[in-house]
């Protein structure tokens, strides 16, 4: 196969079709998924896309967001967030894409927690996350190379030449004059997750391995309401949409207990709705329900069809029936420092958009529903970027194509242990004595005879820890708890 690419894109969510999208056609351009295109936390994503609903409204939307984000957020990556995102927005409408309208053919705005207004755009109800991935890729131009693992960056002199990759048994590089990293967040690192099975943080860790910087990796997002008794390890995620339409968190008395903990109840920020349900279970040794009743079957089944269908599969009768819920990982707002136009610091010719990237639109919680937005305004900022910068002259910087073993007998253990260790000692409730036992752990494991790719899993693991372990004081989805764990 060819190995020699103008721009080599690693992830196919929304960020990374979106930025094959944005360039043009004359380029040649690769994708690179991990599996199948589809599995990415684009296509499981529920909520929708947060978006200013006039010009009046991006002041607002600026607002929530840096409330949302505890005073953590840069502000001017906020203002481009919103201020760009009815541009992406419309350009997505105009190349054919289509969102709910109400009855009249308008724009359906709906609300979430943390938002002052309905502001969340859906498409096929709950599945907005499914609806644009497939338009993306019906829409794309260029080839995929699917069920390609990237094993490390080509980096030479602070300078990015591609990447290395392991496809079809065998070892071996692709170069690319530009190279754009949209590879989502850390999902796998964790226990109780609602990420796809493909989010496990390789890139964040290959990144680590050459120096690179990584922002705000303590400020991991757990999402409140997740049913996690499957047996499969994505956790059946039940939107933030279903809060704000009337759904309730209530405990085995059917006693709404949020309250207790923000007078917004079940519509506060996410990271005080999960630690109101962590905490109120470890208190009162009750179990936590999401209380449907407040829809109608008939309007349940259309607004929420994914829900509604993988819920009753797994035996519950929604909405009549209680769904009982748990907080579970669901975000990383830290990731692979960035500037606004999608530049990782300096390294020449490398990009990173999407969860993996860290620009600090998200301060230190996320506002529902703006990662989709932040997926399309910064997947056309590098195209941009890259367009105007791509230097046609570029050498190509040769590299060998040895790699270390990509995995160890003992791996899988250690990655199931991993996993336990950063939900019990590096998720909702973290204290100084149970961050500092995970470190030494994971310091451990590094020494063992492990494979690669569980290496990259535990440099970020180490990152996330010690990130935690600077951050002395509480914040946003930073919990200091003096509770002995």
């Amino acid at each position: 196969m060819k190995t020699s690419y103008d721009v080599l894109i690693i992830g196919t969510g929304i960020a990374g079709l979106s930025a094959a999208l944005a360039l043009p056609k004359t380029l040649n351009v690769l994708l690179i998924a991990k599996d199948y295109a589809w599995e990415c936390n684009t296509f499981y994503a529920q909520g929708g896309v947060a978006v200013a609903k006039d010009d009046a409204d991006i002041a607002l939307h600026v607002k929530d967001t840096l409330e949302a984000g505890a005073g953590h957020c840069n502000a001017e990556a906020v203002n481009v967030l919103c201020a760009e995102g009815p541009r992406a927005i419309s350009k997505l409408i105009d190349s054919g894409f289509e969102f709910d309208k109400d009855a009249s053919g308008q724009l359906l705005y709906t609300k979430e927690a943390a938002h002052s207004t309905n502001r969340i755009l859906h498409a096929g109800g709950d599945a907005t996350g499914r609806y644009i991935h497939l338009f993306l890729m019906q829409q794309l131009p260029f080839p995929i190379l699917y069920n390609t693992q990237v094993t490390d960056l080509l980096i030479k002199e602070g300078e990015c030449f591609g990447a290395r990759v392991f496809h079809n048994d065998k070892i071996f590089n692709l170069y690319a004059k530009k190279v754009i990293i949209a590879s989502g967040g850390v999902g796998s690192l964790y226990e109780y997750h609602t990420n796809a099975r493909t989010i496990s943080a390789d890139m964040q860790g290959i990144c680590l391995s050459h120096g690179i910087q990584l922002d705000d990796m303590e400020m991991m997002q757990f999402h409140p309401t997740v049913f996690v008794l499957g047996k499969s390890v994505r956790k059946q995620l039940l939107s933030e949409s279903l809060r704000g339409e009337g759904a309730m968190i209530v405990d085995e008395d059917g006693k709404r207990f949020v309250f207790e903990y923000d007078k917004r109840g079940e519509l506060a920020p996410r990271d005080v709705v999960s630690r109101a349900i962590f905490g109120h279970k470890q208190k009162t040794g009750k179990n936590v329900f999401l209380d449907l009743s407040a829809f109608s079957p008939e309007h349940f089944k259309e607004r929420f069809p994914s829900i509604y269908f993988n819920m009753q599969n797994m035996g519950y009768d929604v909405p009549a029936q209680r769904v009982p819920i748990s907080p579970a990982f669901h975000y990383s707002m830290g990731g692979i420092k960035t500037n606004l136009h999608a530049e990782v610091l300096h390294v020449k010719d490398l990009y990173a958009i999407g969860e993996c990237a860290h620009t600090g639109v998200h301060g230190a919680n996320r506002l529902a529903s703006n990662s989709l937005l932040e997926g399309l305004v910064f997947a056309l900022r590098v195209a941009h970027a890259v367009e105007i910068s791509i230097d046609n002259a570029k050498e190509v910087c040769l590299f060998s194509e040895e790699e270390h073993a990509l995995m160890q007998e003992n791996d899988k253990t250690l990655k199931n242990e991993l996993r336990d260790l950063m939900w019990c000692y590096a998720g909702i409730l973290r204290n100084k004595e149970g961050l500092g036992k995970a470190y030494e752990r994971v310091e451990a494991m590094l020494k063992l005879p492990i494979g690669r790719l569980l290496t990259l899993r535990l440099l970020v693991s180490k990152e996330i820890i010690t990130s935690a372990l600077r951050r002395k004081k509480s914040l946003g989805a930073h919990y200091l708890s003096e509770r002995k764990m």
